[in-house]
Order: structure tokens, then C-alpha cells, then sequence
């Protein structure tokens, strides 16, 4: 079984409360080696205010959605459907039908906006990694990770074009661990 991302409904305007009950429910039931991150969508927004200022302000991406990142089983899977808050699973029949996750590139543009990544960088890369290219112009293609900017959530993978080996620039969410 490997971890994947689910979307899950919940009452709109509790996202952070249904987040942190789970992550106490989790807890509690010792779950974390099958519920690991929980996070709510949010982006950085600006807005003007009446006197001219300009304020910076979180909004939600998904009003009524949080992400939950878990390894499906049925323990795991009941804990998450019974946490106060929590309506459902989407891309689920009902009647205990175990929810569709969301695919990589679905999940990985969704957190690349947020400055985040689904992989552990810390763990899962380094210089030396093998790396496939999973997105843009050199979608497919294996290298090996040359150089890593965690800050700016790109790195530098040497791949081999033409014979040649060339370093090419992507962003953390283009590539997966080999």
C-alpha cells in the first residue's frame, strides 16, 4: 500500500478545525504511520483596502476541502469519514466505497502553489538522486539531480540529451524519485 493524496469535504468555514481534529484523532489513535499530512489549501492574496493600502491575505482554494495525504485502509479510512466536520471523501460512490486519490500532477500543482512539494525532500532527495522528469518539455525522461534549491523549490537534473549529458532546470513538483 503507498500514500496517496485524497480530497475530503467538510463543513465550509471549518477546514482548520476538522484539520487539527484529525491530526488529534491520528494522534491519539496512533495512525501517523497511515495519515501523515493534512493541509488546507491556501494561497497568498492581495487586496486593496479603502484607503489605498495594499494588505496581503490567506485565502482558501477550495473553501470546504482539505487534502489528506494516507495510506487507504479501512481503519485509516473510517477514522478520517467519522472526524467531526468531515462530510465525506471525494470521488467516492458512498456505501463504503473507498474513494479515487488524486493524481500526481493534480496534487503536485495544488502544492506547488502553496510552495510545497509531495515529496519529502529532506528524505527523498539529493545530489546523486535518480529522477524521472514527470512534467514539461522533458516529460519521460531519467536523470540525476545535480544541484537542489529547496528554497526556490528547484532543482538541476542532469539528463542525457543527444549523447550529451545537460543539465536542465525544473520545479520540485516536475519530477518523481526513481
Amino acid at each position: 500500500m503507498e500514500k496517496l493524496w485524497y480530497v475530503v469535504n467538510t463543513y465550509s468555514g471549518h477546514e482548520s478545525k476538522v484539520k487539527e481534529k484529525l491530526e488529534m484523532r491520528s494522534e491519539s489513535m496512533g495512525f501517523q504511520d497511515y495519515i501523515f499530512r493534512i493541509i488546507v489549501p491556501e494561497e497568498t492574496v492581495k487586496e486593496t483596502m479603502k484607503d489605498g493600502s495594499i494588505k496581503e491575505k490567506q485565502k482558501k482554494m477550495f473553501p470546504g476541502y482539505i487534502l489528506v495525504e494516507m495510506i487507504m485502509t479501512d481503519d485509516a479510512w473510517y477514522i478520517v469519514r467519522n472526524t467531526p466536520g468531515v462530510t465525506g471523501f471525494i470521488g467516492s460512490s458512498g456505501k463504503g466505497a473507498k474513494p479515487t486519490p488524486l493524481l500526481p500532477q493534480e496534487i503536485d500543482r495544488i502544492l506547488a502553489t502553496m510552495g510545497m512539494t509531495r515529496m519529502d525532500v529532506d528524505v527523498e532527495l539529493a545530489i546523486g538522486s535518480k529522477v524521472t522528469i514527470i512534467d514539461g518539455p522533458f516529460k519521460g525522461m531519467l536523470g540525476t539531480v545535480d544541484n537542489l534549491d529547496v528554497d526556490a523549490s528547484t532543482l538541476t537534473v542532469l539528463i542525457d540529451l543527444f549523447g550529451q549529458e545537460t543539465p536542465v532546470e525544473v520545479e520540485l513538483f516536475q519530477v518523481s524519485r526513481v
